[in-house]
């Protein structure tokens, strides 16, 4: 059992690998999907762990405590991307802020109202487990939430749905900081660009090449006698072409390790000498 436990495990994060999750855009599709595969995973380990005769109550406690939640919180929260995508309005940045920050209220609020045992489960407590993930072993002076009468007894203990709701949460408040940020961001860059004159100038490359260029500029020296950091340097990117370079310093660990790392400089090398070629050939 651990070993098909371990395999589903591994297959769960290699199928995860294949989007990003530290995006702050997952698009309703891609949410739609993975809650069908991660579902489908779930069917799968339930009839397995179901098929087991005699397990032991530590495996049963690591089951619910460890295994299931990693999986069922992935399954709420790929569930929750898709809600938030799927109502997101339509306005101005203030308006999807206040979205956002709606949100973020909602995690606060749970996990204000699930203090004790979250400060129990992230202590690594274990004093506790036999009545929290244990099946038919809940206590009603625990003061149950009212999941516990309608959730599948044979395949769950109430509390393993709470930890999944946990983890499930930690990453939308990832999520939903990041949208929070990226709208901050384009607010700063909308305010910077006031103070230029009116230009259409709008970045129609790929984002990772204007991040090379940058790292390009930064590394040259060229910008304030080499003063210029590249934070600097990518504001005025960002005001000068009204894009938005995100978490650019990821996307420079991601060119470093590239076969060509300087693939999009060489690109305005070999255009700007092509085009001094022909301007003699003229």
């Amino acid at each position: 059992m651990k070993e098909y436990l371990s395999q589903k495990l591994k297959e769960v994060h290699l199928e995860l690998e294949t989007i990003d999750m530290e995006s702050d855009e997952v698009s309703i599709e891609v949410a739609v999907s993975m809650i069908e595969y991660l579902e489908k995973c779930l069917t799968d380990i339930r009839k397995k762990f179901l098929s087991q005769k005699n397990i032991r109550e530590e495996d049963e406690i690591n089951f619910f405590k460890e295994v299931k939640p990693e999986i069922l919180g992935f399954v709420l929260y790929f569930n929750k991307i898709h809600s938030i995508e799927l109502k997101c309005p339509n306005g101005s940045n203030d308006t999807l802020g206040e979205y956002y920050q709606r949100e973020l209220d909602s995690l606060t609020f749970f996990f204000e109202r699930n203090l004790g045992f979250y400060q129990y489960y992230r202590s690594r407590a274990t004093h506790m487990d036999e009545h929290y993930f244990l099946r038919n072993k809940r206590s009603h002076l625990l003061c149950l939430d009212s999941v516990h009468y309608i959730i599948d007894n044979e395949f769950s203990t109430g509390y393993d749905y709470k930890v999944a709701k946990i983890l499930c949460n930690e990453m939308l408040r990832i999520y939903l900081n990041k949208k929070m940020h990226k709208l901050d961001k384009q607010t700063l860059i909308n305010k910077n660009r006031t103070s230029l004159p009116l230009n259409d100038l709008k970045w129609t490359g790929p984002k990772t090449a204007l991040i090379e260029i940058g790292y390009g500029f930064e590394s040259s020296k060229y910008v304030n006698r080499g003063t210029a950091n590249i934070k600097e340097i990518m504001i005025a990117f960002e005001t000068m072409f009204n894009i938005d370079l995100g978490e650019y310093y990821r996307d420079y660990i991601s060119i470093k390790g590239r076969a060509d790392r300087t693939k999009h400089l060489n690109i305005i090398i070999e255009r700007l000498l092509k085009r001094m070629d022909e301007d003699d050939a003229q």
